[in-house]
């Protein structure tokens, strides 16, 4: 094949469609017209488009043909911008099965790079599917990247509305395609790809799409966003023991496997450990899950060897199972747009798949944490560039945090946000200041900030709604055809008059549920090693914690993002309606599992040490006392603040963190004490564990001291 066929003639339309059938392994497959469209765009006119379709419509169908065509006429490989390993790797499978050589680069892979970069010169790779974070690599972006981008024969961005501020999944690493579109030759096709943008989100990925030379406009096609498989209900608020009380009753009731989305990973590993121990056969799935249990996991449920998998949004974006029987959402996703995205993975190739969503009671309370996760300040921001710009040199991101009071994530975060805007730039040893000039957007990100709330408000609507729940999402996301006609109803959805297979919960099996999910204690587990670069911060510490200064593992209530009793120590942690904390004797719930903690545990100590606090004095007080009377040994002392020095903060990295218990903490013991504490063994008891290093100081204290051993006891953990 030497040149694309006039486009006039049908040769290349039933080109496409073989290959389209090869692909999806059916003989009688034929393209969209929408489909059509784009692989027409992209092959003939060498256009840029964004394609907006729902969930099972075949996307991934039009850049694997549009590939197999180019690279019929000599055009290079296609790279594409994909977002996660489970999607990549259902993409390379796919595309094997056209006959379409697929590689990827990704964090998974690391050993394999090489050998792929070799292919990709030789000719011998069609697809590269690279991840956003590697357009920033140093050696990837500086020794792949631009040969990739002057011969790639389409480039294609998957999951499109991470470009987006305003999409529900935005990733600061996906700004960086614009850059990478800008560089390319104007014969480059791009195809930019999702299923969840509204018509904000469309005009402004299409407007990125304008970046750079290309020929003509860019092309948008938008379908409609109904799915005649889908069934959705909303069941009443509830705990999370009447949430786990209807999933033991009804995921045996319901056909196929499916998906539990959660929107913590402690809830999902919680979660799951509950059905499993109901008899249900379940497994985790969540960021934190090491890759190749991440495989295993999905093997599993392709192949309805479990139930379902529990999951995180790590399961997400792409993940091809067709004859998903069912997703159930236990608590709200933050906006309409993200569920429907999620539950979009369900009844791809199944006359009928069942979608509940179980609302929880703090689901706001979860909202609002991962919305404090933010852009940080403008004060933090400017302090990172002057801690940059001062080094004179690369600072790795460890080395950032002994010199910025931001924990990790934000701080990586924020560096990403400000590479694609030109303040930094990321290097081999880390990062360096580029010397341009940078203000502060707060506009913009008080207009982000809105649109979440806007959206956690429709979330809310939509739970509370009277209308049909399909047309409400399809409303969200401004479906074309929605508008057209707005009286549409589903027909399908509990509001509409459908009939769903589950029950609900006996008041026994709620309760029988929440004693099981308020089994109390959980593993604190101890610092081992110091923070690098310490020294900067005028603390004397690198390495290992020595074993001599350590704490013994040690015993919390429960998790503050978990089920059971977590739900009941965040209501206890939570600021009063000035923003303060509130303080006051332990509450009358929470003293059974507190005992029921230590009963488990059965800690062999000679005395009590209170971490005492400024914020709930008379809390950690009361707590010490009562334990001290449960296990017999007295209350000895204290560790305790430094006159003068307040409270740190707590929403900071590591180092900073650290640096400031170090300069806070004290011993506050008597001198008999002081002098009999060689050999003994202590509790140390604090209100709440988050960092770990009031418990490292802490114990490093008391073990200079003469102690023998420290075991830390706390109400909450995280």
């Amino acid at each position: 094949m030497t040149g694309v066929p006039d486009p006039s003639d049908d040769r290349l339309r039933g080109e496409a469609e073989r290959i389209l059938r090869d692909l999806v392994g059916s003989p009688g497959a034929a393209l969209r017209p929408d489909q059509w469209a784009a692989v027409r765009a992209l092959v003939v006119d060498r256009s840029r488009a964004l394609v907006v379709e729902r969930t099972g419509w075949g996307k991934s169908a039009v850049y694997f043909v549009a590939t197999a065509l180019l690279r019929r006429t000599g055009a290079g490989p296609t790279v594409i911008v994909s977002p996660l390993l489970s999607l990549m790797r259902n993409q390379v499978d796919a595309a094997r099965r056209a006959g379409i050589n697929a590689e990827t680069i990704n964090s998974a892979n690391t050993t394999e790079w090489d050998g792929i970069r070799a292919r990709v010169r030789d000719g011998a790779v069609d697809v590269l599917l690279v991840s956003p974070e590697r357009l920033n690599n140093p050696d990837f972006r500086d020794e792949v990247l631009p040969a990739l981008a002057a011969e790639a024969g389409l480039v294609v961005i998957d999951e499109a509305h991470c470009i987006s501020d305003w999409g529900h999944d935005f990733r600061p690493d996906y700004r960086r395609v614009a850059s990478v579109l800008a560089g390319l030759p104007a014969r480059t096709p791009v195809l930019a790809t999702t299923a969840t943008a509204n018509a904000r989100v469309t005009a402004d990925v299409a407007e990125q799409l304008e970046h750079g030379p290309h020929t003509g406009r860019v092309v948008v096609l938008r379908g409609p966003l109904d799915r005649e498989s889908l069934h959705l209900a909303v069941r009443p608020v509830t705990d999370h023991a009447g949430q786990v009380a209807w999933l033991s009753e009804n995921l045996p009731r319901l056909t196929g496997s499916g998906i539990v989305y959660c929107l913590t990973v402690a809830a999902a590993e919680q979660v799951a450990e509950r059905l499993r121990a109901a008899g249900v056969d379940v497994r985790p799935y969540t960021g934190q899950t090491d890759p190749a249990e991440r495989l295993e996991c999905e093997a599993d449920l392709l192949a309805n060897r479990v139930m379902a998998l529990v999951a995180t949004s790590a399961l997400g974006m792409g993940f091809d199972k067709p004859d998903l029987g069912f997703v159930v959402h236990v608590g709200a996703p933050a906006s309409p747009i993200a569920y429907y995205q999620q539950v979009g993975r369900a009844g791809r190739a199944t006359q009928r798949a069942d979608v509940f969503l179980l609302p929880g009671t703090d689901d706001a309370a979860i909202w609002d944490w991962f919305a404090a996760q933010a852009f940080p300040d403008e004060r933090a921001v400017r302090a990172t560039l002057e801690a940059l710009e001062d080094a004179g040199g690369p600072l790795s991101t460890q080395a950032l945090e002994s010199r910025v009071d931001l924990r990790r994530s934000r701080l990586e975060m924020m560096l990403k946000v400000l590479d694609v805007d030109g303040a930094v730039r990321r290097v081999r040893g880390g990062w360096t200041h580029t010397g341009l000039p940078w203000a502060y957007d707060a506009e913009r990100y008080a207009r982000v900030a809105a649109t979440r709330a806007a959206e956690q408000a429709a979330m809310l609507d939509y739970q509370s709604t009277a209308g049909c729940r399909l047309a409400f999402l399809r409303a969200a996301l401004d479906d074309p055809e929605l508008a057209a006609d707005p009286g549409w109803e589903c027909g399908r959805c509990d509001r509409c008059g459908g009939v769903f297979p589950d029950v609900a919960p006996e008041p026994g099996a709620v309760t029988a549920a929440r004693a099981a999910s308020r089994v109390a204690g959980v593993e604190i587990a101890v610092r081992r090693a110091w923070p690098t670069g310490m020294s900067t911060l005028g603390v004397p510490v690198s390495g290992k914690v020595a074993e001599g200064e350590r704490a013994e593992t040690g015993r919390a209530v429960a998790r503050l993002d978990g089920i059971g009793w977590g739900q009941a120590l965040r209501g206890l942690f939570a600021p009063g309606p000035d923003g303060a904390p509130v303080d006051g004797d332990l509450p009358e719930q929470l003293r059974a599992p507190v005992l029921a903690t230590l009963h488990a545990w059965s800690p062999q100590v000679d005395g009590v040490v209170v971490v005492r606090s400024a914020s709930r004095p008379q809390l950690v007080t009361h707590l010490a006392a009562g334990v001290s009377r449960h296990l017999g040994v007295p209350v000895v002392g204290a560790v305790a603040p430094r006159p003068g020095v307040g409270p740190g903060r707590h929403d900071v990295n590591s180092a900073t963190r650290l640096a400031g218990v170090w300069r806070r903490l004290e011993l506050d013991l008597a001198p008999e004490v002081l002098a009999g504490l060689r050999g003994r063994s202590v509790l140390l008891v604090d209100d709440r564990v988050d960092s770990g290093w009031t418990v490292a100081v802490a114990a490093r204290l008391l073990r200079s001291a003469g102690a023998d051993a420290v075991h830390p006891f706390a109400l909450g953990l995280g």
